[in-house]
């Protein structure tokens, strides 16, 4: 009986299966052939050249400019995100007021998570061009709209956002924060209204303050979630590839000016695309599936800690 039951689930797994195989899997065991070959994506001819498109990566200093601001948003994207989710999502839910009721939200909760949230119904490409005229470097931009009427900025020297080379890739952080923080912020929300609250007022009872409270009860509470959020805004981190090509200045895919947005995704698109050198790009493709994979790995390792049940 139980080996027909096992045949019946097999019969159902096998297709999904397959069709995972072929469309996900094979795909990157065919870049990472492609990436030992000179191929240019016009054609099936092709010379292998063993390493030399991994030891060309290294000496790249554009794609070493695009690996470090990856780098870059790496370590402010996941850490910040994070914080000011927490904190909005600890606010909303506990942060309010306690009385006959116990603890509780602020007052308009809901409504708070509704408006943080809405954002990521957004499309990345919408958000994109809105926060390209949000950032436009003259006086109809406006940041600087708003800058020149409080007399702050100079309506003859408008700030360049965009067109900075010190400016441009935070002002892309920027735009990621705002757009993941309501994301999180809900996820967070759904995860604290399973602790119970019967926690949180023995742990007042006992005359621990809001602070106290946050560290001792709640973080370690929501530890699981918070390392598979850090997991999904590293990867988020590791491409941004959207955004980037769509808001930032550049002849092709963005990544201005002079680099300084650059990503290692941006700049695969235009040697795969531009510059036909795929072989090349099949070689950044799978530097960034490792560097993935990676810190994925050390960031499950390095923030696993003891489960706590409730």
């Amino acid at each position: 009986m139980h080996k027909g039951k096992n045949r019946f689930v097999a019969g159902f797994l096998i297709g999904p299966l397959g069709l995972y195989l072929i469309f996900m899997i094979w795909p990157y065991v065919q870049t990472f052939g492609y990436s030992f070959t000179n191929w240019r994506g016009q054609s099936s001819q092709m010379e292998f050249v063993g390493l030399d498109n991994y030891a060309e990566l290294f000496s790249d200093s554009v794609f070493l400019r695009a690996l470090w601001n990856n780098l870059l948003l790496l370590v402010a994207l996941p850490l910040v995100t994070i914080l000011l989710a927490l904190f909005f999502a600890f606010m909303v839910n506990v942060g309010g007021r306690g009385g006959e009721a116990g603890i509780r939200g602020v007052r308009g909760s809901g409504l708070y998570k509704v408006i943080f949230f809405l954002p990521h119904v957004l499309s990345v490409v919408i958000l994109a061009i809105l926060w390209r005229a949000v950032y436009r470097g003259d006086v109809a931009g406006l940041i600087n709209g708003s800058l020149i009427k409080l007399g702050i900025s100079d309506p003859e020297q408008p700030v360049e956002w965009l067109n900075s080379p010190n400016l441009v890739l935070w002002c892309v952080a920027f735009v990621l924060l705002w757009w993941g923080v309501g994301f999180y912020l809900v996820l967070f929300s759904a995860a604290m209204q399973s602790i119970p609250r019967e926690i949180y007022e023995a742990a007042l009872l006992d005359g621990a303050r809001r602070t106290q409270t946050f560290f001792k009860v709640t973080l370690p509470l929501l530890w699981d979630t918070v390392q598979t959020s850090w997991v999904y805004l590293a990867i988020m981190a590791m491409d941004c590839f959207a955004l980037i090509s769509v808001m930032t200045p550049g002849n092709s895919f963005g990544g201005g000016p002079d680099h300084s947005s650059e990503v290692m995704a941006t700049y695969l698109m235009r040697n795969f695309l531009v510059f036909g050198k795929s072989g090349y790009a099949c070689a950044m493709g799978v530097v960034i599936l490792l560097l993935t994979l990676i810190l994925s790995v050390v960031t499950l390792r390095a923030s696993r800690r003891e489960r706590i049940e409730y």
